[in-house]
């Protein structure tokens, strides 16, 4: 029974169904033969037997074609023909044993005649056996085959997009750390109470900076907090020349976003906007809802046009870039930064829409894309 579960069930079915189609086209054939022809009882068991060996042939022509399956079309071909005449010479043995040899036809050249008698008609009933069990092989083979590679394809293109948000994430990591490393050496010598507080701020940016490469989506609360922590930390090097203003709708603190989306995008003012304009600036996080859209926007009064260098959101030039990225691979490809710059400051932007998903117990709203720019 063991050997027999471990078949795939379209095996079984098919060769179910074609001892189906046998059995019918058999009984059939018997009952014509004995109303009409030969009204004998052992007709009815020379039909079962002959019946019984096209079942375990049926098998054996399965597990032949699985064999040839490994080697090249033009072999194939070839042993299949093998395979028809090996078919008929064994069935047309058998189907002379049950009527010839029994009756004491039981020479050699007894079976040559009854052979060729066969050749002439009935051969292709014998025939059509072979060929039909092999064209529902191949035909299992080739759907499955179908089957195979879309789901290879679905698998890869799964693991392509995990690998691209693991390397994505990877590669922003490090960047932000090492700016808020820059930052924290500026503390060396201050006051203890104040290096004793950034400290705890920079260890709640690592526990989330690690965390972000488990966790696949975090809620905004968290990210929020995470964006507060690198702004102190950076307001310890630029004083009053740097301001952080939040315009966060209370109703989008639950929302789950991917991890560190929005942080690139506060570095990118911060180092571009902010930092080389003298006076300084202000940087505005503007979270707000309008139905299910959800509006994320990081904006800045700095330099905008006027910069320099181009604005790219961290110190390797993959930053923004990176950021795009990673929402197209969350959202999909209509996803993606909103970019919007003037001599009066420089504006990211995206959106997403919020969903209602059953999860089990509860239900949990999921952002997914905009397709639409609201």
């Amino acid at each position: 029974m063991k050997l027999i579960d471990n078949i795939p069930k379209i095996w079984r079915r098919a060769y179910l169904f074609i001892c189906l189609w046998y059995a019918i086209n058999f009984l059939i054939s018997v009952i014509f033969e004995y109303k009409f022809i030969n009204p004998a009882p052992y007709v009815f068991w020379n039909a079962l037997f002959l019946y019984e060996a096209l079942c375990v042939s049926i098998i054996l022509i399965f597990l032949w074609a699985h064999w040839l399956s490994q080697f090249r079309p033009s072999v194939q071909i070839g042993a299949h023909v093998f395979g028809i005449l090996m078919f008929f010479l064994i069935m047309g043995t058998l189907s002379y044993y049950f009527t010839d040899y029994l009756d004491g036809l039981v020479y050699f050249d007894h079976w040559k005649e009854y052979m060729l008698e066969l050749m002439s008609w009935d051969a292709l009933r014998f025939y059509d056996q072979y060929i039909i069990t092999v064209g529902v092989y191949y035909v299992i083979r080739y759907f499955q085959g179908l089957q195979r590679q879309e789901q290879e394809k679905s698998e890869l293109a799964i693991k392509n997009k995990e690998m691209q948000i693991s390397l994505l994430k990877s590669q922003i990591n490090p960047h932000f750390l090492f700016n808020t490393l820059n930052s924290i050496s500026t503390l060396m010598h201050s006051s203890k109470e104040k290096a004793r507080r950034v400290i705890t701020q920079l260890s709640d940016i690592f526990r989330y900076a690690l965390d972000a490469h488990s966790d696949e989506m975090v809620k905004l609360i968290h990210e929020i907090n995470f964006i507060e922590n690198y702004i102190k930390i950076q307001q310890v090097r630029f004083g009053d020349r740097l301001q952080f203003q939040t315009e966060i709708d209370p109703d989008c603190l639950g929302i789950d976003i991917p991890p560190m989306i929005l942080q690139p995008l506060v570095e990118n003012s911060v180092k571009y906007g902010i930092a080389p304009k003298e006076e300084g600036g202000t940087i505005y996080l503007t979270v707000r809802r309008s139905g299910r859209i959800i509006f994320f926007e990081v904006r800045d009064d700095g330099l905008g046009t006027k910069a320099k260098k181009i604005m790219d959101g961290s110190s390797s030039g993959v930053g923004m870039a990176n950021t795009d990225l990673r929402l197209k691979s969350y959202y999909g490809p209509q996803s993606g930064l909103r970019i919007r710059a003037s001599e009066s400051g420089y504006a990211v932007s995206f959106f997403v829409e919020e969903k209602e998903i059953k999860t089990g117990k509860e239900n949990r709203a999921v952002p997914s894309v905009v397709k639409e720019a609201v």
